[in-house]
């Protein structure tokens, strides 16, 4: 699961407002060699550009190491390649840096942009191999673990195993934190916390190096994938009087209970796209209600189902292949905030929606408050399941979140609510995601293996698969309405 940069996420004026930030305790060094190990060009500025300069200016050694060129920062550009964009991110860091520690040495580990988590160790061996070679007592500074972005845990570890290797002291910056975080959320780890004071020089120098990463906070041209990556609001977070981080990564522990991190398949690229923490049903493997309610906690629309042309286009793929113009009973799972509860409502006698958490219902009660013939409801499926018989089930964007016994659960259970004629659809996502249990393919490859059923409509895209499924004999449109 991947987050939209786009949406606006927690204001900078709720942070500002918070009254903690003046209790946190000022972390003071000193610091012989820091070492600042980022994810992708712009990190290092995002979460410590401060602390950056304000080594600097102290004399200092200073190595930044760059893990990936943060190449997949937009991938559907139709401007820009992969290559391209490494080469630009590149340059922009190298003029970020300029501004902050001007001879500062950058590092390059060249590891593929999104594939961190499976170069940890290369990248932990980087740091260590420079800490080394430097030969002096080192403080290593990496995004935190807990931000909610796969590369960004995936850095956070590396950087821990550097520092136990070199005994080394270790400092967590947080960067999408701030965007899918609140100010009034105790489960966040307040307590490991520590600022850096940031004097009008400092906040200047970071100022000019944001400035820098302009294919990151400006549209790389005005056509449809090229969009801003860090939003104005999203900068607001790094342009206060201070920074924050971690001690030590003691935040860990109580990040991972979290994982708010607002993701979305469809995201707008891998700098922007954080992968989620995903929490699991010990005994099975299925996300929890715990994942969700995380996620959708203060975003009305994480999935971007108002914005979006591809949300908007494959809602009308689904209602174009639904084989009946009416249906009697609908039930729809996981309906999320209700834009395509909506559309279903029209075509149906009753409808009932279901989703294991409560803040997009909250969201789709509202949509659809004067659709007296639909009814939300919050439950846990499959180990929840409503009563009755359906003329229609739609299983759309969720058959990935359960285990493998859950999903044959689920089929189970929505085979037997299917009425004679009834029609069960399936669209789901198809790009890979790491934290989910299954993927959509796996989804759509269990449902089609089913004998009670037969497929009448099937199509596939590279981004999603959408398949139509009815009781034999399973009559065309054509054959049904008498064409034939």
């Amino acid at each position: 699961m991947t987050f939209d940069s786009s949406d606006t996420g927690t204001l900078e004026s709720e942070w500002a407002d918070a009254d903690r930030w003046q209790r946190l305790p000022r972390f003071a060094g000193p610091i012989e060699h820091l070492v600042v190990l980022a994810a992708h060009p712009d990190d290092e500025t995002l979460g410590a550009g401060g602390l950056i300069e304000n080594v600097a200016r102290d004399g200092a050694r200073i190595t930044i190491v760059v893990a990936t060129d943060g190449e997949g920062s937009h991938p559907a550009s139709p401007t820009h390649t992969p290559w391209q964009l490494s080469r630009i991110r590149r340059r922009e860091m190298r003029k970020a840096i300029d501004h902050l520690a001007p001879d500062a040495v950058i590092h390059h580990c060249e590891i593929a942009d999104g594939q961190l988590l499976d170069h940890v160790d290369e990248a932990a061996a980087c740091v260590v191999k420079l800490i080394t070679e430097a030969g002096l007592p080192a403080t290593i500074v990496s995004p935190w673990s807990g931000d909610g972005h796969k590369d960004h845990r995936a850095a956070a570890a590396a950087a821990r195993s550097a520092a136990e290797t070199t005994g080394s002291e270790l400092l967590e910056y947080p960067i999408w934190m701030w965007h899918w975080g609140r100010p009034d959320d105790d489960s966040l780890p307040w307590g490991d916390m520590v600022a850096v004071d940031l004097d009008s020089e400092t906040r200047m120098a970071k100022s000019s190096a944001l400035i820098e990463h302009l294919s990151q906070t400006a549209p790389l041209s005005e056509q449809a994938g090229d969009e801003a990556v860090i939003g104005v609001e999203m900068r607001r977070h790094f342009e206060r009087p201070f920074e924050v981080f971690f001690v030590d990564g003691s935040g860990q522990a109580s990040a991972e209970a979290r994982t708010a991190v607002p993701e979305d398949a469809a995201a707008t690229g891998a700098d922007a796209a954080g992968t989620a923490e995903a929490p699991t049903d010990a005994a099975s493997g299925t996300l929890d209600r715990d994942f969700f309610d995380d996620f959708y906690a203060g975003r009305d629309d994480p999935w971007g189902f108002e914005t979006r042309w591809y949300e908007k286009r494959k809602r009308a793929v689904v209602l174009a292949s639904l084989p009946r113009e009416q249906y009697g009973r609908t039930l729809e799972v996981g309906c999320s905030t209700g834009k395509l509860t909506e559309a279903l409502a029209a075509r149906s006698g009753s409808l009932l929606g279901v989703d294991i958490s409560a803040a997009p219902l909250r969201v789709a009660g509202e949509r659809l408050a004067d659709s007296r013939h639909v009814e939300l409801r919050q439950l846990r499926v499959p180990e929840e399941w409503p009563e009755g018989e359906f003329d229609l089930i739609v299983l759309s964007e969720v058959g990935y979140y359960w285990s493998r016994a859950d999903l044959d659960t689920a089929i189970d259970r929505a085979i037997g609510a299917l009425s004679d004629d009834g029609t069960l659809v399936a669209c789901h996502w198809r790009h890979p995601v790491a934290e989910y249990p299954l993927s959509g393919d796996d989804v759509h490859a269990a449902i089609s293996g089913r004998s009670e059923l037969v497929g009448t409509v099937l199509h596939r895209e590279e981004d999603f698969v959408l398949e139509v499924f009815r009781r034999p004999p399973g009559d065309s449109v054509a054959r049904e309405t008498g064409l034939l």
